[in-house]
């Protein structure tokens, strides 16, 4: 197989149409920089903001970053209205829910529409990305969990919250994902997966030969170039074994790592 690089170059995301739906969470303010980050890859993005996400972030700071009208009621004065959520799912190539609530984490787990977002996600036939966000001892309530995993059953892929500090200034898991990690996940579903069933072993970085315990021989080597075919092939749905020298770059997200240090490890590593 002949894995082209070159396609890292190209903008997966030019002329893709994304509904990005935004649920009242203090995390909303992040997804702002999301959609910034969006329309300049050259995507379509639609807004969709439930009525307590507007008291977090006003709906004209959505409007400005990406370039188009954002959607708040199913009742609204515009003709675009009317349809709205029935044209935005049926348009869509992709929907990310960001941040997700435990609101609304339930109405979709149970299949309630009570307003344009929910209501929307039922219609649409695009590929549902939900980011939980929300207080730790939200996050791990049985409720919450057991209604993400209704979620997963219906199809939708959950892109699991990080862990660390959050507004309520208790720490633990319920941080909206980082942006790096969700744009990958994005890119992964707007890939054709020309290579599923295709196994890729791949190397990368440099090696550390010690010489005491404070100096080893080493070289230059950044590991980009290994990276980013792994994460090539990747989007394309091959399944990636990365193994790589010490590196500060991120392993791309659904291929398994498998770090060295020493030339020796990294023979052993790929001839087993």
């Amino acid at each position: 197989v002949r894995l082209q690089v070159y396609e890292m170059a190209q903008n997966i995301f030019s002329g893709k149409k994304i509904v990005v739906g935004v649920s009242g969470s203090i995390a909303a303010f992040k997804v702002a920089g999301w959609v910034s980050d969006l329309a300049k890859e050259e995507a379509v993005v639609s807004v969709v903001m439930t009525k307590s996400a507007a008291e977090f972030v006003t709906p004209l700071t959505f409007a400005a970053l990406s370039g188009n009208d954002v959607h708040t009621t199913m009742f609204g004065p515009g003709k675009e209205e009317v349809m709205a959520h029935i044209s935005l799912g049926r348009d869509a190539d992709l929907v990310l829910i960001a941040p997700a609530t435990a609101n609304v984490i339930g109405k979709l787990a149970n299949g309630i529409a009570d307003d344009l977002l929910t209501t929307m996600v039922l219609a649409t036939r695009a590929q549902v990305l939900v980011c939980p966000a929300m207080n730790s001892r939200m996050y791990s309530h049985p409720a919450v969990q057991q209604n993400l995993i209704r979620l997963k059953e219906l199809g939708y892929k959950i892109i699991d919250p990080a862990c660390g500090k959050m507004a309520c200034k208790e720490e633990g898991e319920g941080r909206l994902p980082e942006w790096d990690g969700v744009k990958e996940e994005l890119a992964q579903k707007l890939t054709p997966h020309d290579l599923q069933g295709v196994r890729f072993l791949v190397t990368a970085g440099p090696t550390r030969e010690p010489i005491d315990p404070a100096r080893y021989l080493s070289n230059r080597s950044s590991g980009k170039m290994g990276y980013a075919v792994a994460q090539a092939a990747r989007r394309r749905g091959a399944k990636v074994l990365l193994i790589s020298g010490p590196s500060s770059l991120v392993c791309p997200p659904g291929a398994t790592l498998l770090k060295v240090q020493t030339a020796q490890e990294m023979s052993e590593a790929v001839f087993a």
